[in-house]
């Protein structure tokens, strides 16, 4: 049976929690304060801990970190009696599941606990015993769309698979053009009982009246987008620009209907960065990013440009033949793997899809790619860039000491051997 250890300074707490708790399933087991929690939790390894924040000489935060040190997965849901919000969002920083706000509803502290244990067994490796039976039959469909054999594709697969057990928020992160709808597809498809809906909602589009009418909803539990993805998904496409306003309040929607759809987010900015400089609601972040997955851009994966070539080109119509016939020469390919593509798929699927729908022969060679993949500009790196700033500027010194490299070197305050 699932465990939960049980910290708080009040007797009359551990009774009630204990009466609540026990009859759904869960066994329980108590500390006064935090400093005896970290010993139990040491001794016990319990799946999950609820502790107050508001203790001595070890307070919630202090026992989150010190558990969080030692045992990253560790979930831990903090309970504080303070209308604060500050100190919730700290722990949320801090690595807190979740936190709950006494006095909290039995309904909201169960359902809370269900999802910590959802999240400590992906957390843990072993998601794959609660996989859905129909996630295995959808497993051809992950196949047949994300397509690729690259080391950091094949690691992105595997995490991709594994998602799909579990309902705890997904955040996929990427450049743009690098497939973060497909996968969020491909998650519902997997996880989401059949017939289910999947409800997009591209948050660079839409308006703020609609937001509050979609999102947020009368009294703040849930608009017809929230109801619509009941029992299936919620997509939050482009999630960084939903507005400031809207985040605030889809924060208090999200607890209150965490239980009813799965939701899963796409960024192509970095939300943390946003976040410290003020630009995207602290608490909506630590929710929506707790299980981040970062997508490859195209040209961190060139090994796959062939296999991606040969898929595009094989959806295309070509009035003269079957463009899944089309030769790709050794030259063409190349061009292929070294433009950077700075839309990464869709514009690979683009510039074949075109190709393969005017080839007027099967063969396609560099002649016959757009002049602008051909004319390939190579910037140097930020660092290659300083690296050669400073020579010029060493040889510059050496030159001036009268290529004496000692007199140089001690000008310079740096080691003579270094001067090359």
């Amino acid at each position: 049976m699932p465990s939960v250890l049980i910290v708080d300074d009040l007797l009359s707490i551990h009774e009630m929690l204990d009466a609540v708790i026990q009859p759904t399933g869960f066994t329980t087991s108590f500390a006064t304060d935090g400093e005896k929690a970290l010993v139990r939790y040491k001794a016990e390894k319990p799946d999950i801990v609820l502790a107050d924040i508001d203790m001595k000489p070890m307070d919630g935060l202090t026992l989150l970190k010190q558990l969080r040190l030692h045992d990253p997965n560790a979930v831990v849901i903090i309970m504080t009696a303070y209308a604060s919000t500050e100190s919730a969002i700290q722990a949320l920083k801090f690595g807190s599941y979740d936190y709950l706000q006494k006095p909290f509803r039995v309904d909201e502290l169960i359902s809370t606990l269900k999802r910590g244990l959802e999240y400590k067994q992906f957390s843990s490796d072993r998601a794959g015993a609660s996989t859905p039976p129909f996630a295995a039959a959808k497993s051809a469909d992950l196949e047949s769309r994300l397509i690729g054999s690259s080391p950091k594709f094949k690691k992105l697969l595997q995490q991709i698979k594994k998602l799909a057990a579990v309902k705890t928020p997904v955040l996929l992160q990427g450049e743009t053009g690098t497939g973060k709808t497909t996968i969020a597809e491909v998650l519902h498809a997997m996880g989401a009982a059949p017939e289910s809906a999947f409800v997009r909602i591209d948050c660079s589009l839409s308006s703020e009246e609609n937001f509050r009418a979609g999102l947020l909803g009368e009294g703040g539990v849930g608009g017809t987008w929230v109801k619509q993805a009941k029992g299936g998904t919620l997509f939050l496409d482009h999630l960084q620009c939903l507005p400031l306003a809207i985040q605030k309040e889809l924060v208090s929607v999200l607890r209150a209907t965490a239980q009813g759809f799965r939701l899963i987010c796409t960024t192509s900015e970095d939300l943390e960065k946003l976040t410290d400089e003020g630009k995207f609601h602290d608490e909506l972040f630590y929710r929506v990013a707790s299980l981040p997955v970062v997508l490859p851009p195209l040209r961190d994966r060139v090994d796959d440009i062939p296999a991606l070539a040969k898929h595009f080109a094989s959806k295309a119509t070509n009035p003269l033949f079957d463009a899944s016939l089309l030769e790709i020469t050794d030259d063409a390919m190349e061009v292929l793997k070294t433009f950077e593509w700075p839309c990464n798929l869709t514009e690979l699927h683009q510039v074949v899809t075109k190709i393969a729908s005017t080839a007027e022969t099967r063969v396609v060679t560099s002649q016959d790619l757009p002049l602008r993949l051909k004319e390939v500009k190579k910037w140097p790196s930020l660092a290659d860039y300083l690296a050669g700033q400073q020579k010029q500027y060493v040889d510059m010194v050496v030159h001036a000491c009268g290529d004496d490299k000692a007199k140089a070197a001690k000008v310079l305050g740096i080691d003579a051997a270094k001067i090359k």
